[in-house]
């Protein structure tokens, strides 16, 4: 087992790499991987996975783009007793070259009772899905899709966000994509949100190849700004779009654009965390080659000072993915969650690293997930599945066998 040792860097503003140790000597055992549960393996290319209550009995629910099988899925969380079985499951719809499906309150019911779908490939098209009058998990769905959507770019993301254009506090439809002609913006409806037909696009800032998309105020005053992760183009990296706060100017213009960091490298998706347990929000952002985790420190509020350091991935893994923060192993600091792709067997597709600290030292060590099961894995969701009061890992992979595990989750052993 690796054990690194993070030294941190007190410079703000540069990047800068974290000397790393290893603590242990050599490579040694990471332990046994963790039971894997399947909730759905029956289609092809499982890609990402979202979660919302969709049926309000309190249990988070998911919902999932099969990118080969081309369709949308939800699943009905059944309770702590029966998650290890395979979930009940919704088709939502067909939807070709789907890259990422997720909950939204179109709609402006303050409840997200609406999917939608971006698909890339030649489908290039967002489709709305319309949730049934009640009972999601046992009637049927309307789908239709946005026409300013249709060939406008390849859709690989969507999130909903509070951007202060709807006065009741109702949700936007930000999307972005990838390749020629790919931007970042949302979707503006008139008084009849159902009326796809009038959707108006929005561009607030070209892109690349964008992996994630986060609606979060990241200056302090208030209101939703964009945070997102572009692999590819002039703007790759990390960084965020300031939202202007006054409706005209909301729609009016491209967004001011703030760097994060990590324009030199290949960043895939991100997640947000108070690492350090400093009282302000940190960014991680897992990288392809080399396989690292990008922690950038925040100095304050304002979303301008960032301190880099550098969380190299564990050997005989694959190439960075994804990432999560959160306490495995109930002894009060955040661990982190690492996804691959890439990872042929014997390489590792899902490890964890246990944090631990001593003043401004932290020590990741890693700990065996998945094992040499399963190739390409993506996002990552934590949350307690079977009602043990630990993290379990949710997630899905499209690789295994030349199929994938599809959707799955990972039973925390500590509880």
């Amino acid at each position: 087992m690796r054990t690194f040792t993070n030294t941190i860097l007190s410079i703000a503003l540069i990047p800068t790499f974290l000397s790393t140790e290893n603590a242990a000597g050599e490579e040694t055992e990471r332990g046994a991987p963790w039971e894997c549960h399947i909730i759905d393996q029956s289609s092809r290319g499982a890609d990402g996975v979202k979660l919302f209550d969709a049926d309000g009995d309190g249990l988070l629910d998911i919902t999932t783009g099969w990118e080969e099988g081309g369709l949308t899925r939800i699943y009905r969380n059944p309770g702590p007793a029966q998650t290890k079985k395979l979930w009940p499951a919704v088709t939502l719809g067909k939807t070709p070259h789907i890259e990422d499906a997720a909950w939204i309150d179109l709609e402006r019911l303050n409840v997200r009772r609406a999917v939608v779908s971006c698909c890339e490939g030649k489908t290039r098209a967002i489709y709305v899905h319309w949730p049934p009058v009640e009972k999601p998990f046992e009637n049927p769905w309307e789908q239709a899709v946005i026409p300013a959507s249709k060939d406008r770019m390849m859709w690989m993301f969507a999130v909903p966000a509070k951007i202060g254009l709807d006065s009741r506090g109702g949700e936007e439809l930000v999307a972005a994509g990838k390749g020629p002609g790919a931007e970042i913006g949302f979707f503006l409806p008139t008084s009849d949100t159902r009326d796809l037909s009038k959707y108006q696009w929005i561009t607030l800032s070209p892109a690349g190849w964008v992996m994630s998309l986060f609606a979060v105020d990241m200056d302090g005053d208030g209101d939703q700004d964009l945070l997102t992760t572009d692999r590819k183009g002039k703007l790759r990296g990390c960084r965020w779009l300031e939202n202007p706060g006054v409706p005209t100017v909301i729609v009016g213009k491209q967004w001011k654009n703030h760097w994060v960091g990590g324009q030199d490298r290949e960043v895939m998706f991100a997640h947000l965390a108070d690492l350090d347990q400093d009282g302000l929000q940190d960014i991680l952002v897992a990288t392809s080659t080399p396989a690292e985790v990008l922690w950038f420190r925040r100095r304050d509020a304002s979303g301008q000072k960032w301190e880099k350091q550098v969380i190299p991935y564990p050997e005989n893994t694959g190439s960075g993915k994804g990432v999560a923060a959160g306490d495995l192993n109930g002894d009060g600091l955040l661990d982190l969650v690492l996804s691959c792709e890439h990872a042929e067997p014997p390489k590792s597709g899902v490890v964890w690293l246990r944090g631990s600290r001593n003043g401004n030292q932290f020590r990741w060590e890693p700990q065996e997930i998945s094992g040499p099961r399963g190739i390409k894995y993506d996002r990552i969701e934590l949350l307690d599945l079977d009602g043990d009061g630990d993290l379990d890992v949710l997630s899905c992979e499209e690789r295994d066998q030349n199929k994938g595990l599809g959707v799955f989750w990972y039973e925390n052993p500590f509880k």
